[in-house]
């Protein structure tokens, strides 16, 4: 109990918790950057429909089928299109006039009342007020400037302790978007400099030059994602996820029993409690007076 409560003390004095978790915000930030290049053709992992950043994003996607033959089904593909996910918010009374009337909002030009029906993907009813969540305007994010692959992925490596995960993903997100198309390109050349710093701090093995790492991410940025294999950020993943999983639980579920002594240690405990009572017991006993004895 005693070692472990002296490492836990020499950790946080070591790595205190306000330096964890910037060295968190900055890994959650640059995350979309450090995939090995195979990773970059999961449409799990980079997919438009992670995007968080810039608005009318997020988005939500809608497959239908195109048959090139109406007489011949065995010939088709799947097509995609992408919507905005908006919120409107009223009150309770006003969607009710809402759904009877012929016509929605002008908030809502182009929408007649069965499409925008059509169009709601969830409703929630909070007191008095209603809060629908519906598609949008379409949207073509293969098509615009200001989005790239880097910006399709939304893991964070490890949310900070505390705070909303959704809140952290959106904020990396607007974080990562300043980088890649607003700040200098020296802002992403000294955040890729720190990273060097923190991966040498944690013992990661890594080979990352932030220079041409950051050549490659503004090249990739404007370019086509086939050759993204190339990306030049080699460093052992693995490792430092993993030692981040370790300092997680050694700061927020510290473990001062060994798993081996934890038994040994009760059995003790249990039995030198069992012992002073019994030495209580007797005690009592033996202090107690005899039935007929005279006293002084």
């Amino acid at each position: 109990m005693s070692y472990s409560f002296g490492m836990n003390a020499k950790l946080k004095q070591e790595l205190p918790a306000k330096t964890f978790n910037a060295d968190k915000r900055l890994l959650n930030v640059l995350n979309p950057f450090l995939y090995p290049g195979s990773h970059y053709n999961s449409e799990t992992l980079f997919n438009v429909t992670n995007i968080l950043y810039p608005k009318p994003y997020p988005v939500t996607e809608v497959r239908d089928t195109a048959f090139y033959d109406p007489a011949n089904k065995a010939y088709y593909s799947l097509e995609s299109a992408y919507y905005s996910i908006d919120t409107l918010k009223m009150l309770t009374s006003a969607y009710d006039k809402l759904k009877s009337a012929t016509n929605i909002p002008v908030e809502l030009p182009g929408l007649d009342q069965q499409g925008f029906q059509k169009r709601i993907l969830s409703k929630t009813v909070r007191k008095d007020s209603t809060e629908i969540v519906f598609r949008g305007a379409a949207v073509i994010p293969r098509f615009e400037d200001s989005i790239c692959v880097f910006l399709e992925n939304k893991t964070l490596i490890s949310p900070v302790e505390g705070e909303g995960i959704a809140i952290q993903q959106r904020q990396s997100a607007i974080n990562r978007y300043q980088l890649l198309y607003q700040l200098p390109q020296d802002s992403l050349l000294h955040a890729f400099q720190k990273l060097a710093l923190l991966l040498k701090r944690y013992q990661v093995e890594s080979s990352i030059n932030p220079v041409t790492l950051t050549r490659d991410v503004f090249r990739f940025r404007d370019e086509d994602r086939e050759q993204l294999y190339q990306i030049r950020n080699n460093f052992n993943r693995n490792a430092l996820i993993e030692k981040i999983k370790i300092l997680n639980r050694l700061f927020y579920q510290p473990k001062f029993f060994h798993p081996a002594i934890r038994p040994i240690f009760f059995t003790v405990l249990f039995s030198t409690w069992l012992f002073g009572f019994a030495l209580f017991v007797l005690t009592i006993y033996l202090r107690r007076p005899k039935p007929g004895a005279v006293k002084p």
